[in-house]
């Protein structure tokens, strides 16, 4: 029998804990609980490193311990603009999980119906959405279907979800549409700002006057509709625009011997 690992991460300490023990009792079913996304974190990367990684994690959607550090090489506006601006919460900590490890299916547990926020969780990349109060078979049918690559919503969330959804799309279709108004050497400078560069590095990356760069920075702006650096970069990141590689142009500079 092929067993199936289960992560419960909430901070109130007594529902994961009594979550998972009602799970435990399942014949093929391990599980663990975490208070925190830090201990969360922890677990998995333990669990990974000796060979017996989770399978899928049950966070709760209101988690209320922060959710990763962000590292201190990472500058600028940039360090401002994404995990600051992204809530807090479980929902935060399955968008972190997409990118840390993989291979984990998420389902996000909530107190109540949201299309709003069950929609962000999707977006941020998990596979369901779980009132608290469900059923534990229709919690343990959830989890087996995730592993079958389901994603699961509430019938009463299903209209709501797919409208918040689509506005999603159509508002990154309208920062697409901003981006696509700058020209090459704009759309560079702004894919410095998303680095966290500030216009003297700006201006030494591109072999630019800091004067024009200010310059090409204030196009920017004018051309996003938006009055910060901030907003900028986050307008930017809607529209699928990703930061300069500053390691390949820190090894680029590097006189070989």
């Amino acid at each position: 029998m092929q067993r199936i690992r289960v992560l419960v991460v909430d901070d109130h300490r007594i529902f994961a804990e009594s979550l998972a023990a009602a799970l435990a009792a399942e014949q093929d079913v391990d599980v663990a609980a975490a208070g925190s996304a830090p201990a969360a974190l922890r677990n998995l990367d333990r669990a990974a490193t000796e060979g017996r990684r989770f399978d899928v994690v049950l966070a709760d959607a209101d988690l209320a311990a922060p959710l990763l550090a962000v590292p201190a090489q990472v500058p600028g506006p940039a360090r401002d603009a994404v995990p600051r601006s992204c809530p807090r919460d479980g929902i935060a900590l399955v968008s972190g999980l997409r990118t840390s490890h993989p291979y984990l299916r998420t389902v996000v547990l909530a107190d109540r119906d949201d299309p709003r926020r069950a929609a962000a969780a999707l977006q941020a990349g998990a596979s369901g959405w779980v009132a608290k109060d469900c059923s534990l078979s229709r919690l343990l049918a959830v989890i087996r279907g995730v592993l079958r690559d389901e994603t699961h919503l509430p019938p009463a969330l299903l209209t709501g979800v797919l409208r918040e959804l689509t506005a999603a799309r159509k508002h990154r279709s309208e920062s697409e549409r901003l981006v696509e108004s700058l020209t090459p050497r704009e759309r560079e400078v702004l894919r410095c700002m998303v680095a966290g560069l500030g216009r003297k590095a700006v201006a030494e990356r591109l072999f630019l006057s800091p004067h024009t760069v200010r310059t090409h920075m204030q196009n920017v702006l004018g051309k996003l509709g938006v009055h910060s650096t901030l907003a900028a970069v986050a307008l930017a990141r809607r529209a699928g625009v990703g930061p300069v590689e500053l390691e390949a142009a820190a090894a680029a500079s590097v006189p070989v011997p």
